[in-house]
């Protein structure tokens, strides 16, 4: 199934775990440090209703690409900031790797996608990036924000809507 950001409850209420995805458009990047800040300092500058994240840390970029590796990191680590995160933000879909906590599967059940990236394919997810830029906290580097355009990234829903889960 294709799939192109923003995402709505219109557009994902009727995909079922388990369904294969190309996504496509904007999505961005975030993980523990910045999840920990935003939560921490209740600091959220960046406007992420109907927008999906995704858990990952690009590798440095090669001269002529447009992404380093960028493979998905454990998202359990983000569990703590999660629930809060979700209420916050407004966001609507998070790609990550791994099982989530019963507390982030319930914070998310009724208006978050959530999308299994698979691990060791960072270099093939490097290639679906079209664009990325650093849009928030440069000074974490690798675990900054990055806005990211990508084309037909494979994954495949682990969590729908309604809160049926594959893991």
């Amino acid at each position: 199934m294709n799939l192109k950001t923003p995402l709505t409850l219109e557009k994902i209420k009727n995909i079922k775990a388990g369904t294969q995805i190309f996504l496509s458009g904007t999505i961005f990047s975030m993980r523990d440090k910045a999840h920990k800040k935003m939560v921490e300092e209740n600091f959220f500058p960046l406007n992420l209703k109907d927008q999906t994240i995704f858990y990952m840390g690009p590798s440095p970029t090669r001269p002529g690409h447009k992404s380093g590796s960028c493979g998905p990191t454990t998202s359990a680590r983000m569990d703590k900031w999660t629930p809060t995160f979700v209420k916050k933000t407004g966001i609507i879909c998070i790609i990550g790797k791994g099982e989530r906590s019963q507390q982030v599967k319930e914070a998310m059940k009724g208006k978050i996608l959530y999308l299994i990236a698979f691990g060791g394919l960072g270099a093939l997810y490097a290639k679906c990036v079209k664009k990325s830029e650093v849009v928030l906290f440069k000074e974490l580097g690798c675990e900054a924000v990055y806005k990211l355009e990508v084309e037909n990234m494979p994954l495949i829903v682990a969590q729908d809507i309604k809160g049926e889960n594959i893991l």
